[in-house]
């Protein structure tokens, strides 16, 4: 019997009781409260610690039958407040178990209050975030929980608003794509007590899930402008609008991206923020196409406000300004082939940025540098070189797609990966192709949309050189160099050379950058002795488009070119168009990402003023997968490149389908893209170095079938020949190149 532990003083068995739940030894716990409700003790909590110390056993049902015999004959307001207190201790001991760690426990204790009351939405909202914890939370339980449908309720339901803000955000970093998120975030709208939280939250969804669904992450940044839009910081404002106006553009609603993107100029008080409104104007007036007399006057004024911020030379930038000003500078080549102008200025608007940095993250920057600066004391060594791979493209993009060779070929040996996965969020279909860089890498980061935490990551890591494979097309990877946590930096395959004094050498090769070039680049250029890029060849299905569905004739010659919108400057579409009118019977594929009614208005203009009947227009769809999309190009007699910039794996892909290529040779490394490869698989027939050249050689080839069969057997033959399609031998040179870097940095003491 332990009827003597009861008495005289109850308070020290239930000491006692407490204790042994804390040690984990529930049977004696249990004893405890069964013999103070044999011995009537004046008190109904000791069924609801029965029960937990039966439910903690395992014994469900046991406890369940507990806690019913304690609310036995009572009347409805004993019975309330019965519930009242059973509720308050099981909840207590959730709390306690969640602070342990021990998630499954606190899960099923919760799940208890939940049968207990269902509408007691707080306890719903700590289910959620226990099963995410636990990795069983399938997007459905906001559904079968009744949590949506209680915020949406008119019920008195009290909400812990951190606690609201805190699930939100783990279902939105959890799966963001499932449909109950978007009802979360809208049901939540009523319940908001601090709109800049919560304003933040939609802002991160929208960068987040843009690449995948541009469409979804504008429905996420709509729901953020309906709160409160007018009275949030106007910083704030701008940013929501900002993404908004980027996600609309990337759904191909153009119209739409380019009325908020003209919003953002017009609530825009600072230079800065003027400047950032005008580069996203532009990127919704060239990705529309058509409108280009417009893109000239936002352009030159673009040209104009940039250049008096940095005149300014302002160093107190705050960090959202410097990463909003990292890609003002991003569509200067595809307006003109200007190099040196358009690489001084990329230099400047980068130097700025880093500076600004420097100033307001200097604790890291030193940090860092120190550290790379006690690595280069202890010399070269012969232990394997760790080279850093910084991207947001590793999976189903350009990047992907070419970069997955060097990765194969890499001697482990004599390197180590490690895939740094910048802006990092699980898409909705699986990407084989982002898996292989994962299983590839000694170490793979699909990590963080903050910088400062993805430049800690690369420093820890002691990575020996690290590659910027995005350049200025992400401006979160560009602040992560620019913060410099490795010895070595080397920008690589991007949109170009980012012109940051933290970046020490670009890549490149004999022919993508003139000599001239080493006079206007911040970066010291390192070239490869024969190319810059260089694959095993593509996946190409079966061809899905046929001439007769497109009511072309047998005999036609089809001319086709394939490139997003922002690569449509309207001189090289009038010689593209010069060129169709030369060649009769002939016929023109125009593929790629625009607005549909746009591109077609645009082409079609361009074709009644060169005489052209518009019905030798095709406007083609995009292809299910780029497989298809290869081997579709094989319906092209002959392709039209794009100028003043190129295309780069179009090109790489339309030589490896054997079909002859006219391109146009400029300055800038855009403009040289095509070059580099044709020179590197010896076909010369369509380099153009004048407008007059381009529309020759497309007419030649539209003309001489003898001279386009030529031309494709070579392109096929120089599959075993050519230094572009020997991804190894590239590989041995790039590690090459790896190897002399870091030998002349060790030198340098």
């Amino acid at each position: 019997m332990i009827a003597s532990s009861l008495s005289p003083e109850p308070a020290l068995w239930q000491q006692q009781a407490h204790q042994y739940l804390l040690r984990g030894d529930y049977s004696q716990a249990a004893n405890l409260y069964e013999q103070a409700i044999e011995d009537e003790a004046d008190t109904k909590s000791c069924y609801w610690y029965l029960g937990l110390m039966l439910l903690l056993q395992g014994q469900e049902a046991e406890a369940q039958t507990t806690w019913l015999l304690g609310m036995a004959e009572g009347e409805p307001e004993q019975v309330e407040q019965w519930t009242a207190e059973l509720i308050e201790v099981l909840q207590a001991e959730a709390v306690r178990r969640g602070n342990q760690v021990d998630y499954l426990l606190a899960w099923t204790i919760r799940q208890h209050i939940r049968e207990i009351n269902p509408t007691d939405i707080n306890n719903l909202f700590h289910l959620i975030g226990l099963s995410i914890l636990l990795d069983i939370y399938t997007g459905d339980e906001l559904y079968s929980f009744g949590v949506i449908e209680l915020l949406q309720s008119e019920l008195p339901i009290e909400v812990e608003f951190e606690l609201l803000m805190q699930v939100l955000k783990s279902v939105l970093d959890c799966d963001p794509f499932h449909p109950s998120a978007l009802e979360l975030a809208e049901a939540c709208l009523p319940h908001v007590r601090e709109p800049q939280a919560f304003v933040k939250l939609m802002i991160v969804a929208c960068i987040k899930i843009s690449s995948s669904s541009a469409t979804l992450a504008a429905s996420f940044g709509e729901i953020g402008r309906r709160l409160d839009f007018e009275n949030l910081d106007i910083l704030q404002r701008l940013t929501l609008l900002h993404h908004l106006a980027a996600c609309y553009q990337n759904a191909r609603q153009y119209e739409k991206g380019i009325e908020l993107a003209k919003l953002c100029y017009s609530l825009s008080e600072e230079l800065p923020e003027k400047v950032y409104a005008n580069y996203k104007i532009l990127r919704g007036l060239m990705g529309a196409v058509g409108y280009w007399e417009e893109v000239c006057s936002v352009m030159k004024r673009h040209q104009s406000q940039l250049q008096s911020l940095l005149d300014q030379q302002a160093t107190s930038l705050i960090q959202t300004r410097v990463q909003s000003l990292w890609t003002t500078t991003f569509f200067f080549p595809y307006f003109q082939d200007r190099a040196k102008n358009n690489r001084q200025l990329q230099n400047q608007v980068a130097k700025l940025c880093q500076t600004n940095i420097e100033i307001y993250a200097r604790k890291e920057v030193e940090r860092f540098r120190q550290g790379n600066l006690a690595r280069r004391n202890l010399g070269a060594t012969a232990k394997p070189l760790k080279i850093g791979y910084l991207s947001h493209c590793l999976g189903r993009h350009s990047v992907g797609w070419l970069v997955r060779w060097l990765f194969q070929y890499h001697d482990r040996d004599r390197f180590q990966l490690y895939t740094y996965f910048m802006a990092y969020t699980k898409k909705p279909i699986y990407d084989w192709l982002e898996e292989f860089y994962v299983e590839q890498s000694d170490q793979a980061h699909q990590g963080s949309f903050f910088p400062g935490e993805m430049a800690e990551q690369i420093y820890q890591d002691e990575i020996d050189i690290l590659i910027d494979l995005d350049s200025i097309t992400l401006d979160f990877s560009v602040e992560v160099m620019a913060l410099k946590p490795a010895p070595i930096q080397v920008t690589w395959l991007g949109w170009d050379a980012s012109g940051l004094p933290a970046i020490d050498y670009f890549i490149a090769d004999p022919y993508v950058l003139p000599e001239s070039a080493e006079d206007y680049y911040s970066e010291k250029i390192w070239r490869l002795p024969q190319t810059y890029i260089a694959v095993d060849g593509f996946e190409v299905e079966v061809p899905t488009l046929r001439r007769d569905h497109l009511n072309i004739p047998s005999d036609a010659v089809i001319y086709l070119s394939s490139q997003v919108g922002y690569k449509r400057h309207p001189d090289t579409a009038r010689l593209q168009i010069k060129i169709l009118a030369e060649v009769p019977n002939s016929y023109f594929l125009i593929k790629g990402g625009a607005d549909k009614k746009a591109i077609e208005r645009f082409f079609t203009q361009l074709a009644e003023e060169e005489g052209v009947e518009g019905d030798r227009l095709r406007f083609l769809s995009q292809d299910p997968s780029e497989a298809f999309h290869r081997a579709n190009l094989g319906i092209a007699d002959v392709v039209l490149d794009t100028y003043p910039y190129n295309g780069a794996t179009t090109t790489l892909e339309t030589l490896w389908m054997g079909i002859p290529l006219v391109t146009r040779v400029g300055e800038q490394f855009a403009a040289r893209n095509s070059y580099t490869m044709m020179m590197n698989v010896g076909v010369t027939e369509g380099i153009a170095w004048t407008d007059e050249e381009y529309v020759e050689w497309g007419v030649r080839l539209g003309k001489d079938s003898a001279l386009r069969q030529q031309i494709a057997w070579r392109l096929r033959q120089s599959r075993q020949t050519s230094p572009l399609w020997n991804a190894k031998q590239f590989t041995r040179e790039m590690e090459n190149a790896y190897e002399q870097m870091w030998q002349k940095y060790c030198d340098n003491t």
